[in-house]
């Protein structure tokens, strides 16, 4: 059985307040061209499908027409939810998708329907598990468990520690495998260790959250979502897939990917990472000077730029205007370093909110304010004091 595993799709996501649906629309339709071509049979989509718990219309579209086309005419897709999706709202469609070969766990750990016409199905299925089943009667054991907490899993709060619930949990979904076919976890977690990006929010809860290698089950396959970088622990041959696309400016120069698994029935017999190559690629870039700013982005027009520019001065109106005619520019980050700048420290208390302003002015462009720029900061500060 060809298996085919992918994460963090963020359906919705935005860069710098822009939207990004087509190149969503791209890289998801390049995943189903790739299921089709290598002949996928299942898919694991391992959470955050969406960005927000409630995605825009047209996000939902989207997931409907790419899961669809994921499941074809007799593939099955597995999809769960992640932290950045309501469980609940992901699985009100579960009913209809079933019958398409589309299954969704949003949260608790009900049983998934067995049974069904369709070339792959689920043969068997119990509380947080099911077992796939294709055209020759080759099987594979799924042990899954969507973003964890209390109450996506319908739980009352206990004593029980962090460890103790997941390893519970994931106990649970392991408890009816007999060792007689391939087996997998699918989850959205972060393991501790992990390489995170910019893009990922609260990720790990200052570590609460963070999940340790040893609590995991000895699986042939561990499919993960959560952290947007590809990354690999062999430990417990834990797999991020990493998100579809570039989501934040520190992933600049890295490649995405999914994973292609292939089995034999009885043992996992390759991992194969395929690249994916649709959506425009996050760069940064860093200049001395506007001039060579604006060589910078001409020469990098296809890409979301980020642009660090060194400057002696500030930026004049002409000067933003210039780089902002650049569409590819999407954050601009002006350094102005004068000589002879001194920090802007002591006495804060003792100064009027004039004098405040001249220090802090001098301090940042070592030079005096214009009289124009400084009556209006007075008079905002005015308008704004209770």
């Amino acid at each position: 059985m060809k298996i085919l595993h992918t994460s963090d799709w963020h359906i919705g996501k935005k860069l710098m307040n822009r939207e990004r649906l087509d190149e969503q629309r791209a890289v998801l339709g390049e995943i189903a061209d790739i299921v089709e071509r290598e002949g996928v049979e299942l898919v694991l989509v391992a959470g955050d499908v969406y960005d927000t718990f409630l995605p825009q219309a047209e996000a939902e579209d989207l997931f409907f027409r790419t899961v669809r086309r994921l499941a074809g005419q007799d593939r099955a897709v597995l999809l769960i939810a992640g932290n950045h999706d309501d469980g609940v709202r992901l699985a009100a469609s579960a009913p209809l998708g079933e019958e398409l070969g589309v299954y969704i766990a949003g949260g608790n750990a009900s049983p998934l329907p067995a049974g069904g016409e369709r070339a792959v199905h689920i043969a068997e299925s119990g509380e947080g598990y099911a077992v796939f089943e294709n055209a020759k009667g080759e099987r594979v054991y799924v042990n899954l468990l969507p973003y964890p907490n209390e109450a996506r899993l319908k739980e009352e709060k206990t004593d029980e520690t962090f460890r103790e619930k997941i390893c519970r949990w994931l106990a649970r979904g392991q408890a009816a495998y007999k060792k007689d076919m391939p087996c997998i976890l699918l989850s959205h977690l972060f393991v501790a260790g992990g390489s995170t990006s910019e893009g990922e929010r609260d990720i790990d809860l200052g570590g609460a959250r963070a999940v340790e290698l040893d609590w995991l089950p000895d699986c042939d396959y561990i499919a993960l979502g959560h952290l947007h970088k590809k990354q690999h622990f062999s430990r417990k041959n834990v797999w991020y897939s990493g998100s579809v696309l570039q989501y934040s400016f520190d992933e600049a120069g890295s490649e995405k990917r999914v994973m292609l698994l292939e089995t034999d029935g009885k043992k996992l017999c390759s991992v194969r990472e395929i690249p994916l190559t649709q959506g425009k690629r996050l760069v940064r870039l860093s200049a001395d000077g506007v001039e060579e700013g604006l060589r910078l982005l001409e020469a990098n027009p296809d890409t979301h730029a980020e642009l660090t520019l060194r400057l002696s001065s500030p930026l004049t109106s002409e000067e933003t205007r210039a780089l902002l005619a650049h569409k590819c520019l999407k954050s601009l980050v002006p350094v102005v370093a004068a000589e002879g700048t001194a920090a802007f420290t002591a006495r804060r208390r003792e100064l009027t909110d004039g004098e405040l302003f001249d220090e802090y002015y001098r301090s940042v462009y070592g030079a005096d304010a214009e009289k124009e720029l400084k009556t209006l900061f007075l008079e905002i500060l005015g308008e704004a004091a209770p």
